[in-house]
């Protein structure tokens, strides 16, 4: 089977579990696409949305079509760091102390309602997240290779939270808001319950599972995808608007997007296009994924966010300033 043939059947299952996804998550589409593309690009996927949006249905219902292990952490303000990331057990038969892998080792991890843990225990995943490894005392233990953290956060509740700090909200490739779905979704949902609930061994299992391997090699096809040098320096070029000091974006933002925005722009574009079954990048893909890259990167000014400017409405500024190419 030549290589093209092998991309292609690739290409083909991903859409399978993609349509599966579809099946059993009703009125999300931009969550699950998103959700998709971060498995593809090896990225983590930050989540924002009321309570019973198929937030935590999304990635559990995923797992099940991957071929690996899943973990589920409640955050809580009593978490302990050591709760994420394991801790050492004291072995009195032999006097030596053995380290207990916690959750943070498995392929596919919801961190659900982050934001409502301590610092502490947060940042344990910062060095997970970007380092692919854990350390506890003079040891580091790699992560597995296949590594996805899902974190959701509530907007509507306050007390008892605490906001994720700016240098861990950068490690996510996306901040995606999840909306409530429209009103024929909504009728679909309740059939949906309904049939599960009435017939529960008879819900719809995944085609198949993902393999590791055929993630990993779509992963290597994403970035072997075409893009055209304009389109390299169109999304250069939105990053580095967000920076300028002599514009009126200067009026609206204390610090642009960092090079992990350029970076994500362009990893998450390709994902896009490969999903659409193209084998090349256009200006669309790239304002297409813009706000869910860079709406947590963009740090706003106390002036704007009294004004009620929001980083979404930055973006569309940002896209209808720079020239398309």
């Amino acid at each position: 089977m030549t290589i093209e043939a092998i991309e292609s059947s690739q290409q083909d299952n991903v859409k399978a579990v993609s349509r599966w996804l579809s099946e059993r998550i009703i009125g999300q589409h931009t969550l699950l696409e998103r959700l998709m593309i971060a498995l593809l690009c090896g990225g983590h996927l930050l989540v924002e949305g009321a309570p019973g949006l198929a937030k935590t249905r999304a990635i559990k219902e995923l797992a099940s079509a991957v071929d690996g292990d899943f973990c589920r952490i409640q955050f809580t303000p009593d978490l302990l760091p050591s709760d994420i990331t394991g801790t050492e057990i004291y072995r009195p038969e032999d006097g030596s102390f053995k380290f207990q892998h916690g959750p943070v080792f498995h392929n596919l991890l919801l961190a659900d309602e982050v934001n409502r843990a301590p610092a502490k225990v947060q940042s344990a995943l910062l060095e997970a997240m970007g380092e692919n490894q854990v350390s506890v005392g003079r040891t580091t233990f790699p992560l597995p290779e296949l590594f996805l953290v899902m974190a959701t956060q509530n907007p509507i509740e306050q007390e008892g939270t605490y906001p994720l700090p700016e240098a861990q909200l950068d490690r996510f490739l996306m901040h995606v808001n999840v909306g409530y779905p429209d009103e024929a979704a909504e009728t679909e949902i309740l059939h949906l319950v309904r049939e599960e609930a009435s017939h529960p061994h008879e819900v719809s299992k995944p085609p198949f599972r993902l393999s590791q391997a055929d993630i990993f090699t779509t992963r290597k096809a994403i970035l072997s995808l075409h893009m055209a040098p304009p389109i390299e320096r169109y999304i250069v070029a939105l990053v580095m608007a967000s920076r300028e000091t002599t514009t009126e974006m200067a009026k609206w933002l204390d610090y642009g997007a960092s090079p992990r925005g350029t970076i994500a722009l362009d990893q998450c574009s390709r994902a896009l296009a490969w999903l659409d079954d193209r084998d090349f990048v256009t200006p669309e893909d790239v304002q297409a994924i813009a706000h869910d890259v860079l709406r947590h990167r963009l740090i706003l000014k106390f002036e704007a966010e009294a004004q009620g400017i929001t980083t979404d409405y930055v973006i569309d500024q940002l896209i209808a300033r720079v020239p398309v190419p």
